[in-house]
């Protein structure tokens, strides 16, 4: 039986008693690119017969804090977004979830997820998340029209050639950097820099560290002045901006640069942008640089309903289909979490991505998939501090290293 109508066979099963099949999903996905995706997983859900009830709070860490509060007052949703970090898993380990294997085993998530997914997706062999895109969260952006106009010719392959980039850009009038100035935006950029200018093994080693002492050592040091360096290339509305205006920025042709993760696709899909003629991509420096891997997944809290466990594994059936994976993905930016669909109509950026994904040498975990949501706090402070104040280098590396030691 080909994949195909196994798939079919299923939906069928599933949606012929969907019909009190109400799913209530919350989720963070308000901005114009990140909408237009979401409805892909709307379309899927309603066309096997479920009634999708959207609950979109804006910001993450709202709807996160939302997320927990429902389920701890015993309202939960039937279905939650939910990044794939420490804090997810003690929702877990706490017993606050319904699994989602029923539906894994059927379509054999082991074989078909990477494995950093598959590890903050399940708990005591089972999977209790179910990952709808694979996201790096460290690209490189640039509008063609504004580096072609400053006289950059190619792509940097070293931070040297990046800030040289930077400086042909302010010098022809443009804003070299756009930069959201929140402190999440400010951390991304620093762990961006450090696995691709300082590298996978100093990035690793930071992240495992327990001790803080790799925070003083002259490598790490050396990100950390190349990372406040860039503060001269980003313009004065940085402050409190949110991600898809610095995303705008590019858009519009009014900056050259702008380095965040591959959700920002989704807002030059939507402003009609084509990768390789409007704008440009790479995942960090030269042609082999880390690759990080994180992903959107979604959680089932914990219920005894039936109608609302037929609901969840409806979704996480549909949502992870082949038709649906492309659908989604191709509007928010992120990689289907399947390899057996066809991508032969996805853009540059997506190929770029999916060819590191064949290379698992580069893959790494992004840092809230390592250390604890506290450590990770006290780094972005930490970071957020050191980027917005006079503080020198010793100083910063010295707080580092003493929220590594948590």
């Amino acid at each position: 039986m080909n994949g195909k109508r196994a798939l079919l066979i299923a939906l069928t099963a599933w949606s012929g008693a969907a019909q009190a099949q109400t799913a209530e999903v919350v989720h963070w996905w308000t901005s114009k690119g990140e909408s237009a995706a979401v409805q892909e997983l709307a379309a899927g859900y309603r066309k096997a017969g479920g009634v999708w009830v959207d609950t979109a709070i804006a910001g993450g860490e709202n709807a996160r804090n939302t997320i927990i509060n429902r389920i701890a007052g015993g309202k939960p949703p039937t279905i939650a977004q939910f990044n794939p970090t420490s804090q997810f898993k003690e929702l877990m380990e706490e017993n606050l979830l319904n699994d989602i294997d029923a539906v894994a085993v059927k379509q054999s998530w082991d074989k078909m997820l990477p494995v950093p997914l598959q590890r903050f997706a399940k708990s005591g062999g089972k999977y209790y998340a179910m990952p709808v895109g694979v996201h790096n969260p460290s690209w490189f952006w640039y509008s063609k029209e504004v580096l072609a106009k400053a006289g950059v010719n190619k792509e940097p392959a070293s931070i040297d050639e990046f800030f040289a980039a930077l400086d042909k850009i302010k010098k022809a009038g443009f804003v070299p950097l756009a930069l959201g100035g929140q402190a999440w935006q400010e951390f991304m950029l620093f762990f961006t820099l450090l696995h691709t200018s300082g590298g996978a093994d100093l990035y690793t080693r930071v992240f495992a560290s327990t001790d803080g002492k790799v925070a003083t050592s002259p490598e790490f040091k050396k990100v950390l002045s190349d990372f406040k360096r860039l503060k001269g290339y980003v313009d004065a509305g940085s402050p409190n901006r949110d991600w898809n205006l610095a995303s705008a920025m590019l858009i519009s042709n009014r900056a050259g640069f702008q380095v965040m993760g591959d959700w920002v696709k989704g807002e030059f899909n939507a402003a009609n942008k084509v990768a390789g003629k409007d704008y440009g991509c790479f995942p960090g420096f030269g042609p082999k640089a880390p690759y990080l891997v994180e992903g959107d997944v979604f959680v089932f809290p914990r219920t005894k309903n039936a109608q609302a466990i037929k609901a969840q594994q409806l979704f996480a059936l549909t949502s992870t289909s082949p038709e649906v994976q492309v659908a989604f993905n191709l509007k928010k930016g992120s990689l289907p979490i399947r390899t057996d669909v066809d991508l032969s109509k996805a853009d540059l950026c997506t190929q770029i991505g999916m060819a590191a994904m064949r290379e698992p040498g580069r893959l790494l975990q992004s840092p809230e998939q390592i250390v604890s949501p506290n450590k990770a706090a006290q780094m972005t402070d930490a970071i957020t501090q050191f980027w917005n104040t006079n503080q020198s280098v010793d100083e910063a590396a010295k707080a580092l290293a003493a929220a590594l030691r948590g």
